[in-house]
């Protein structure tokens, strides 16, 4: 009998993500907080919890300086019912956050976040997520797979995601972005550039206001811009790495979320750097898109504060 994988895999795959996710989620909560660092936080946070009886499950906390410093704190909580109670629970925080100056998250793990992934040619980053996903390893409602060329169409098409062909040349270009944000505004958080090899206007992102997370084929912030890998051999390095970070308007200078290296020698061509390469960036920016995903991340300046 022959297996019909596409119809294993059809979903997309990130509807097994919601399966696999049962009742494990359906009743947690997570708190991201920013603020002054200042004795009482953490027993404010606890006591605002325990009065709603909810049960704290993990806490995390980082300060650059405990004193007169900033103060970072991830909660996740337990609390039975949370999807009725979510709104009193965020007017109730409200004010307990005035008290302290924070800035801050609160989010039901339950829900899970519409990502678009965009790409060009090379699909192995694409891959990566969509396989992931598809297990429930990121927890993701992925809705579509944009792409300026037609490369990536059959391996979308194999986990049932929406594929949307925009060309992008110089002479298009301000086109192709505007058929772009009609197809994300609004309806997505998160976008991940899997080895998307164009670079972003500011308008762009300035008009795209969720998270972007991208996959840089080098250490950052060694080799930025177009084509690390011959930049790396050129220069004889002995390690080759990928960096996830977030986008700004400054080319390949976000955040950092997550890098990783393998070590190279004088033998290695462009090609088998590239190669190389390639499984670093897959896990890099799995790492990075997962701990997005789970609310693990704040960004700080131009830093990020990461809770694993």
């Amino acid at each position: 009998m022959e297996t019909d994988f596409r119809a294993l895999s059809r979903g997309p795959g990130t509807l097994s993500a919601r399966q696999r996710a049962g009742d494990r989620y359906a009743d947690v909560g997570r708190l991201l907080i920013t603020c002054p660092d200042r004795p009482g936080i953490v027993a404010a946070v606890s006591s605002f919890l325990f009065a709603y009886g909810a049960n704290i499950t993990e806490s995390q906390q980082y300060s650059t300086d405990p004193f007169g410093g900033t103060f970072f704190l991830r909660v996740e909580f337990h609390l039975d019912a949370l999807a009725d109670r979510f709104d009193d629970l965020l007017e109730g925080f409200a004010q307990l956050a005035d008290r302290f100056s924070m800035r801050w998250k609160m989010t039901k793990a339950a829900d899970l976040k519409r990502v678009a992934i965009m790409v060009s040619k090379a699909d192995h980053a694409l891959q990566e997520i969509l396989w992931r996903a598809h297990w429930g390893e990121l927890r993701a409602d992925i809705v579509m797979v944009i792409s300026n060329h037609r490369d990536a169409e059959q391996a979308a098409a194999g986990w049932g995601i929406p594929f949307r062909h925009i060309p992008v040349s110089r002479e298009n270009a301000s086109e192709a972005e505007a058929a772009q944000l009609a197809l994300l505004t609004g309806k997505t958080d998160l976008v991940i550039l899997a080895r998307y090899m164009r670079i972003l206007s500011p308008h762009f992102l300035s008009a795209y206001t969720e998270p972007i997370i991208n996959i840089h084929h080098s250490f950052l912030p060694a080799f930025a811009g177009a084509d690390p890998y011959r930049q790396a051999d050129n220069r004889g390095v002995k390690l080759i790495g990928a960096t996830a970070h977030y986008v700004t308007p400054e080319l390949d200078a976000g955040p950092i979320i997550e890098q990783d290296i393998v070590r190279v020698d004088h033998r290695c061509s462009v090609d088998q750097l590239r190669q190389l390469g390639r499984h670093v960036e897959r896990a890099v920016l799995a790492r990075a898109v997962s701990w997005h995903l789970a609310d693990r991340l704040i960004v700080h300046q131009n830093k990020t504060i990461v809770f694993t």
